[in-house]
């Protein structure tokens, strides 16, 4: 038997899921470089790295200040997106892909670490304040708006006088890595969950930490 390639026939699928509008922006945040890899700062980076593996989206491009790639998941067209700029300045890449695709804002989905959630809790949200996370802070400020979805991931308090900022750009300590990778799936699960089925069945079935899962 003989197999044509149709490549018209992928570019006309992926035209109607983007006419569609099932068409999702994920951004994980964090803080790019070697030295910041493992740190608590970068579970955004993380869970999208996750989500990349787990959905074979390789982010090997690199446009609007920020590492991205795309796939498809149950229909739906998915871009990953990691910005470059530094946390404070996350803003700048959400704003540009966000008005380059021209998406409405329920559209995309934000993930971030969260200082005053319990490390390994999940929380979902369709908007709110930046909560004092600098990242969350300038995408409000880039966008006009904190009407946004957003995924938090809770990384604890820092422990006595520590200040946050040295907290967050610690690494995740032996115990936090070996729970982590069971967080990130499951932050992706929520992510995907979004996509699938809307924000309210991901707040349902995700807004907590995993032993309360079930």
């Amino acid at each position: 038997m003989i197999k044509l390639n149709l490549p018209w026939k992928k570019a006309q699928a992926e035209m109607l899921i983007t006419d569609s509008s099932h068409h999702y922006l994920i951004f994980g945040l964090g803080n790019p470089g070697q030295q910041y890899r493992e740190n608590r700062h970068n579970v955004g980076f993380k869970t999208v790295d996750a989500l990349s593996k787990r959905l074979d989206i390789r982010l090997t491009r690199v446009q609007f200040k920020a590492m991205w790639g795309s796939g498809t998941y149950a229909g739906y067209k998915i871009t990953l997106v990691k910005p470059q700029t530094f946390m404070n300045l996350s803003g700048q890449a959400v704003a540009s892909y966000v008005h380059y695709y021209k998406l409405p804002l329920e559209n995309i989905c934000v993930i971030y670490d969260d200082m005053d959630l319990p490390f390994g809790t999940i929380r979902v949200r369709s908007a709110g304040s930046s909560g004092g996370q600098n990242g969350v802070e300038s995408i409000i400020d880039k966008l006009g708006t904190k009407e946004f979805p957003r995924l938090r991931i809770g990384i604890g308090r820092p422990p006595g006088r520590m200040q946050g900022m040295d907290y967050v750009l610690q690494d995740f300590n032996s115990q936090e890595q070996s729970e982590l990778d069971a967080i990130l799936y499951r932050a992706g699960s929520a992510v995907l969950t979004f996509i699938e089925h809307g924000i309210n069945r991901a707040m349902t079935e995700f807004n907590g930490v995993a032993d309360n899962a079930e």
